[in-house]
């Protein structure tokens, strides 16, 4: 990708990365962007440099080349966040010049050392400490820990009014060359929704109040232009990301869309598939919008992507070995992990000899303190019959009562 001028001195530095698993977890389909930003004053700052994935170190040199940036004339590196997707070029720049300064919270100061072997040159800022560039430019920083990491702070270019987050306000999704929040038309919108839910729920959703006090933080600044570590540049309506994210932040601490429900399910010989596409059907029907999810067929970013958007969270299970049939169960305790609380929830499946798919589920959301509530459960023996499945459209009737009421 090409350098792109955000501002007078400021410039981003992106590269597309595909066909990973993000942080060794998370599917990105439609991949991701990871964004670097020069500003520049009478001195040079690189902010969240990004890590040495194959090719980078020299695509970002090339970019700096573009602009007319020799390497060796950066005095500082910001970093933002630890993680190495946005610190890790710090290796490969210390090849180029030995003397440059890293800007730092005091956390990630103690971390540069076990990570890239680094402890001389190293300016510790708090919150509201700040570095003048000269020409007029001074970069302000605000900590705002747990946003992902403890060590997390954002900085802010007082001069442009643009505020670098880091994986605040970030998003999944590579924009076809867009980088800008003006470049992206309204038939595109469904990408980004389904990209910074998706990029939400993966990694940021565990830390929904620390990240609920960030955004409350950026509110309070003079903001004109997000420039995020991953995804679009926003200019022309910064409201939309803002507003994108305290909607996320509510669906994880409150509860997703009414009128959306998953079904989190899996079957061994699929006695409980049957009864799964029953209620799909049954609760289509119904005017609810299902996202219907076979695990561990489906991977759990997409599992969670939907667990956050939806308020209610339908459970179908066999019994296998005297418990939950362990894909599902997996599932649940990672989405309880993600802290993704207070749903409505209802749970089915089929059993042999002894039921066990509810006494776990019961004792998961117990031990996560998920805050779910169980709006009713039925285990039937075997393949449902007629009188089973008329039970389970009973209860359903009784969960969407529940679901109206909210």
């Amino acid at each position: 990708m090409k350098p792109v001028k955000v501002s007078n001195g400021i410039y981003q530095l992106s590269v597309a990365v595909e066909d990973i698993l993000f942080e060794g977890i998370w599917e990105i389909p439609k991949g991701v962007t990871v964004n670097s930003y020069i500003v520049k004053g009478e001195k040079t700052a690189i902010i969240d440099g990004v890590c040495g994935w194959d090719g980078v170190p020299e695509t970002l040199i090339k970019m700096l080349n573009d602009i007319d940036i020799n390497p060796e004339d950066i005095d500082y590196l910001v970093i933002n966040h630890m993680e190495p997707d946005h610190s890790g070029w710090i290796e490969d720049f210390k090849k180029i010049r030995s003397d440059f300064e890293i800007v730092c919270t005091e956390k990630a100061a103690a971390l540069l050392e076990h990570f890239y072997q680094h402890e001389e040159n190293i300016r510790v800022v708090k919150d509201g400490d700040s570095l003048d560039l000269g020409h007029g430019r001074v970069l302000e920083f605000s900590e705002v820990p747990n946003v992902h990491w403890p060590e997390t702070m954002m900085t802010f270019d007082s001069q442009s009014k643009t505020l670098f987050p880091c994986d605040l306000f970030g998003t999944f999704g590579i924009f076809d060359g867009h980088s800008f929040d003006d470049h992206f038309n309204a038939d595109e919108h469904p990408f980004f929704e389904e990209e910074g839910l998706r990029y939400f729920s993966n990694v940021m959703a565990t830390f929904s109040s620390q990240v609920k006090k960030a955004v409350e933080k950026t509110e309070a600044l003079p903001v004109e232009v997000i420039a995020p570590g991953h995804g679009l540049i926003w200019r022309k309506n910064i409201q939309t990301i803002i507003d994108a994210y305290k909607r996320y932040i509510d669906y994880s601490l409150h509860y997703g869309k009414k009128d959306e429900v998953m079904i989190l399910w899996g079957s061994m010989y699929g006695m409980t598939e049957k009864a799964v596409y029953h209620v799909e059907k049954y609760l289509t029907n119904k005017g609810l919008t299902v996202h219907s999810h076979r695990v561990p067929e489906t991977s759990l970013g997409q599992v969670l992507t939907s667990a956050l958007a939806s308020a209610t969270i339908i459970v179908a299970a066999p019994t296998y070995e005297y418990n939950m049939f362990p894909p599902v169960a997996a599932a649940l305790e990672e989405i309880g992990r993600k802290r993704i609380s207070h749903r409505l929830s209802y749970c089915f499946g089929s059993h042999g000899w002894v039921p066990g798919t509810v006494k776990e589920l019961k004792d998961i959301i117990e031990r996560t303190r998920m805050k779910w509530k169980l709006v009713e459960s039925f285990q039937f023996k075997g393949e449902a019959n007629q009188e089973d499945y008329s039970r389970i459209e009973a209860d359903l009737d009784s969960l969407i009562e529940e679901i109206n009421a909210l």
